[in-house]
């Protein structure tokens, strides 16, 4: 044990070691209490908290509800991943094999789906929460644009998940879907091309709309949520 002790401070107190811990390995009661109070976790939160905040009546804990049910749908999401091909040829013969042959993965596409719809109204109620309280007066009025693009986002994740069993409610919705978003002024046809990769809903579109689901969305989401946490922090809590 000791041993291992002098190899891991001799790590530290290497010019790499400084250069990820700063103050090299805490031996003593000065670099216990900087490796403390610089952790990064303590930055994340505030140092004092109103007396109503953390009372479940005031917020509901919608924040917190929204924040898990994103990381249910990101574990349940890679496990999905590993099933199912984002082929016209393949992608509605996965679901029924998710349904019948793969072991939980019923129950795995279910707590997928279910956690998206949760997501969706939890975030939904988190704004307006935010709103009757007046949470978004300043100095949080940047948050609460941050909140609106974490909703819009939200919102998309959903829709972008819905063309991905390929069945005739996946097509059908994502046509009515896309056809919409070609009424909206100037850029509306551009939008259209750009989910679709087309003007039809074929290998294209699915590809498209599986790259947004699984990369592009959640790293934009993920992006913001760390914005989201960052200005609770500097605009005082809650």
């Amino acid at each position: 044990m000791s041993k291992l002790k002098e190899i891991m401070s001799a790590m530290a107190n290497s010019q790499f070691g400084r250069a990820l811990f700063r103050h090299g390995w805490p031996d003593n009661p000065k670099d216990q209490a900087l490796l403390l109070t610089n952790d990064f976790s303590l930055h994340m939160f505030p140092v004092k908290v109103k007396k109503h905040a953390p009372k479940f009546w005031y917020t509901w804990c919608l924040g917190g509800i929204s924040l898990a049910t994103f990381i249910i749908l990101t574990l349940t999401g890679i496990m999905l991943m590993f099933y199912y091909v984002p082929s016209t040829h393949r992608a509605y013969q996965d679901m029924i094999d998710l349904r019948y042959v793969v072991t939980f993965g019923r129950f795995m596409r279910n707590l997928h789906r279910w956690a998206a719809h949760a997501m969706v109204f939890a975030v939904f109620f988190h704004m307006c929460r935010v709103f009757i309280t007046g949470s978004y007066k300043p100095p949080r009025e940047m948050n609460w644009v941050v909140g609106i693009i974490l909703l819009l986002v939200t919102t998309l994740l959903s829709y972008t998940g819905y063309l991905l069993p390929w069945d005739q409610l996946a097509y059908w919705g994502v046509q009515v879907g896309t056809k919409l978003a070609e009424y909206v002024p100037v850029i509306g046809a551009d939008i259209s091309w750009l989910l679709l990769g087309g003007k039809n809903i074929d290998q294209n579109a699915l590809l498209r709309f599986y790259v947004l689901h699984t990369v592009v969305l959640p790293a934009v989401l993920v992006f913001f949520i760390g914005v989201h946490f960052y200005r609770i922090r500097k605009d005082g809590g809650i």
